[in-house]
């Protein structure tokens, strides 16, 4: 059985790839990659490399070639982009013959309004009509996402938000990581849907558990989308993000990602790992870099 990641080298993908090997034998995984050279280290340790671009179909054709089990990792970039590039990717799998497809998907891609959802729904949309055995691996949010506060935090600023009371299922990246690298390689997950979300929080509970982590209180300043954008512009954010951030702000305000859910203890028998451990790691990885 071969199986193949897309996006090896990405932060995500990176991760995944990194406990397949923990219990897959290398010459059983194939990675795709927009420029092989970045995955030397890889090939070095026995993983097959793929060159594979999602703007260019012609080279997903070869990348997906011979493999029964794909994880597609879902692109970055503008909405209009990912489409593409998501059913191009999606069509060189069934082009391929490819057996399973998991894909790594939204909080609630389907019924949300969260203005990130269209490529995701697409993707969902695409891969159903193959009708190819799937899973969508249904992310919350990485808590990563929050290093620029927690980094502020840290240097003694308050939490800013214009998310309200509206709660987030934060986890660690490799939690996600490692739930698709269990689907991937693992049995009985055809044509299921995991809503993956760690402990529902406010921003104003995250803060708190941030300052117990910190060891001293974290302030948290709720304000207005307004008031957010020009805070986002005053701390250097580039201008183009700035309106992507108060979306995400709204639509968390509003509710997109407080989906509940133990799909977490499902596919990897335990759920996220708990929010003050996976923040020390965080703050650990923070204060690290930091350094260096």
């Amino acid at each position: 059985m071969k199986m193949l990641v897309t996006g090896a080298t990405g932060k995500l993908g990176s991760k995944v790839v990194e406990t397949l090997l923990k219990t897959v034998p290398a010459n059983q995984l194939a990675v795709s990659v927009r420029d092989p050279e970045k995955a030397k280290g890889l090939q070095e340790q026995g993983v097959e490399v793929r060159q594979g671009d999602f703007d260019h179909p012609e080279t997903l054709a070869a990348a997906f070639a011979g493999i029964d089990r794909l994880l597609i990792i879902s692109a970055d970039g503008d909405n209009e982009t990912r489409i593409r590039q998501h059913t191009n990717a999606v069509a060189a799998a069934k082009q391929a013959q490819v057996q399973f497809i998991a894909y790594t998907s939204l909080a609630n891609a389907s019924e949300t309004t969260l203005f990130l959802a269209p490529p995701h729904r697409a993707a969902e949309e695409a891969i159903l009509e193959t009708g190819i055995p799937y899973c969508f691996l249904r992310n919350n949010w990485y808590l990563e996402n929050e290093t620029g506060s927690i980094q502020a935090a840290l240097a003694g600023a308050p939490w800013v938000t214009a998310a309200g009371s509206g709660k987030v299922g934060w986890a660690l990246q490799r939690d996600y990581a490692e739930a698709a690298a269990a689907v991937l390689a693992g049995e009985g997950h055809e044509n299921k849907i995991y809503e993956l979300s760690g402990e529902l929080l406010t921003q104003a509970e995250l803060a708190a558990a941030v300052g117990a982590v910190l060891g001293k209180e974290v302030a948290v300043q709720q304000v207005d989308d307004a008031a957010y954008a020009d805070i986002m512009k005053e701390a250097g954010v580039p201008d183009f993000v700035i309106p992507m951030l108060v979306e995400i702000q709204k639509g968390i305000r509003a509710g997109a990602l407080e989906v509940e859910s133990d799909d977490f203890e499902k596919v990897l028998g335990r759920p996220a790992t708990p929010i003050h451990e996976a923040l020390s790691q965080l703050v650990g990885e923070i204060a690290s870099s930091q350094k260096q």
